[in-house]
């Protein structure tokens, strides 16, 4: 039998969903089952698993150690010595500056991501331990392509973490991105149309016209200096579609510097040999929060901005591109 007393970051939710948390392993029909025989219990009643729970609530698992250690599985934090870029922290949430060349979350187990990144600094300063992974998990809340660099968020505790992904969701976050193009352009522009996702190449195409499969995409870019071949966007980014960015910039004719999936690819190979550019000149820069309460009042009305990449100022200063932002 073991005790369990609901932390702040387990409150607030159904009582059956934190118990498939806590005991990942186990099948649901077993937890019902066990809630039913009254051997998981919600301060020492009987549960039907629709409870909300509240902090100081106390769970009773009238079940062997053997059995709850066997559901609980083992949480591992992979072992890393790179800390992501730290931009912002407070009690409930991280932001940080992703390099080019990382995932943001890992596509197999053996990747390390910023994610992988933030849970190794969160483990060894203390914020997280084994007991409280078994019940909630800190997790990046937005993702930028493997080659995109800039913000990324994340959730330290449960109520930081929803209340970014309503943010991000509902749109009143508003996310700019820098990014350098060929072409010389002067003026403001809003671009709209629909993505449309070609499984075979994994790549997506802009298409007129609204599609059965189609996602509506709203970009809006302003000139922020250039030098009569190239020009340094400041883009914001009104919907967030994969590649959306990527693909709106190169249909209007004024592809990403070092883009090669959409981009020119001669004028690529020429960036690459007199940079050694491997990656897309596009950086998630800002950060824009709307006026915020609960788990988000420190950051209400703020101004966020992760500074770009050294290649990135180096490439603007060797080709004369003067910013001001």
């Amino acid at each position: 039998m073991q005790k369990r007393i609901v932390t702040p970051n387990e409150a607030g939710q159904r009582f059956s969903k934190l118990l498939e948390k806590m005991l990942k392993n186990a099948p649901k029909g077993f937890i019902y089952k066990m809630l039913r025989k009254k051997n998981i219990t919600l301060n020492g009643k009987k549960a039907d698993g629709t409870e909300k729970t509240s902090v100081g609530d106390e769970i009773t698992l009238w079940l062997s150690d053997e059995t709850i250690q066997k559901f609980e599985g083992v949480h591992i934090i992979q072992k890393t010595s790179d800390y992501p870029e730290i931009i912002y922290e407070d009690e409930h949430v991280l932001l940080m500056n992703k390099p080019a060349g990382i995932l943001s979350q890992k596509a197999r187990p053996e990747d390390i991501s910023v994610n992988e990144q933030m849970l190794a600094y969160l483990m060894d300063t203390g914020v997280i331990t084994e007991e409280t992974l078994k019940s909630f998990k800190p997790s990046v809340v937005n993702r930028l392509d493997r080659n995109t660099s800039g913000l990324i968020a994340a959730g330290k505790t449960l109520a930081g973490l929803q209340a970014l992904s309503a943010l991000f969701k509902d749109r009143s976050l508003h996310k700019y991105y820098l990014c350098l193009v060929r072409g010389s352009l002067s003026e403001k522009r809003s671009l709209e149309g629909y993505l449309k996702k070609d499984e075979r190449t994994n790549k997506v195409r802009l298409v007129g016209e609204k599609t059965a499969s189609g996602d509506y995409i709203h970009t809006v870019y302003e000139p922020v200096a250039g030098n009569g071949d190239m020009t340094l966007l400041k883009v914001l980014l009104v919907t967030g579609r994969t590649h959306q960015i990527r693909v709106h910039l190169a249909s209007d004719g004024h592809p990403i510097a070092g883009d090669y999936k959409y981009g020119d690819r001669e004028w690529n190979d020429r960036l690459k040999a007199r940079y050694h550019l491997k990656y897309q000149l596009l950086h998630a820069a800002v950060l824009k929060m709307p006026k915020t309460a609960g788990a988000l009042a420190s950051l209400s009305e703020k101004t966020v901005t992760a500074p770009l990449p050294a290649l990135f100022e180096h490439i603007l200063s060797e080709e004369h591109i003067k910013r001001g932002m």
